[in-house]
């Protein structure tokens, strides 16, 4: 039994929670025990929502300071901006980043994530991936072959992204954005959701539409 943090009291963060029960009750090896949430400024509501979950709140981030260095973190924050920001905040503390893969979630064997990877249920990752530090892989995301996604993107639900291509770190894919063969997208640009991406996307910028600009 391995102790967990999960950093982000807001949706994402209670949905990191679903997952993490999902993995304890389908697993034989590895199971999290949930120690509860922190959150700088939990709002009333997502309190509420933690408290009814049967799960605790914790306090603020810095209540990570002095747990033991066996205590793992997740960030469950959907932003790629902010992920980062906490990522370097908390790189101080020694605690090291659990890797949250949904049972329902395939990723070939020849791919290659660093830590912090969130994987929801129906997430496909196929051959020769990788995947930089605290990826958010959402609900029933694909991911095609050869392709690179670096630290802190985040692709939402129903995204599909095709075979070689390049995400670069900070990178946020809207719902259901669809990216074709070969594309890359530059650091922490934003593509809208239902957008279709046929081209390289700059350093920067948000692109939306069909085809996407």
């Amino acid at each position: 039994m391995l102790d967990l943090v999960i950093i982000g009291a807001g949706g994402f963060g209670r949905e990191v929670l679903g997952i993490v029960r999902a993995i304890n009750e389908a697993s034989r090896d590895v199971r999290w025990r949930v120690l509860g949430f922190v959150d700088d400024s939990p709002g009333e509501a997502d309190l509420k929502r933690i408290q009814r979950l049967d799960a605790a709140y914790l306090g603020p981030i810095d209540s990570l300071v002095g747990q033991p260095a066996t205590t793992h973190v997740t960030i469950g924050v959907g932003e790629p901006a902010v992920r980062q920001k906490i990522d370097d905040r908390i790189r101080g503390y020694g605690l090291p980043a659990a890797t949250i893969v949904h049972p329902a979630a395939e990723i070939g064997a020849d791919c290659v994530y660093q830590e912090g990877l969130v994987a929801a249920g129906g997430v496909r990752v196929t051959t020769n991936v990788e995947l930089g530090r605290h990826v958010h892989l959402n609900l029933n995301v694909t991911v095609g072959h050869d392709c690179t996604l670096g630290d802190f993107v985040s692709v939402n639900p129903l995204a599909a992204i095709s075979g070689n291509c390049r995400l670069e770190s900070v990178v946020l894919i809207g719902t259901t954005a669809a990216l074709l063969e070969w594309v890359t997208v530059g650091r922490g640009s934003t593509v809208g959701a239902g957008a279709c991406v046929v081209r390289d996307v700059p350093t920067g910028v948000v692109v939306k539409g069909v085809p996407a600009r």
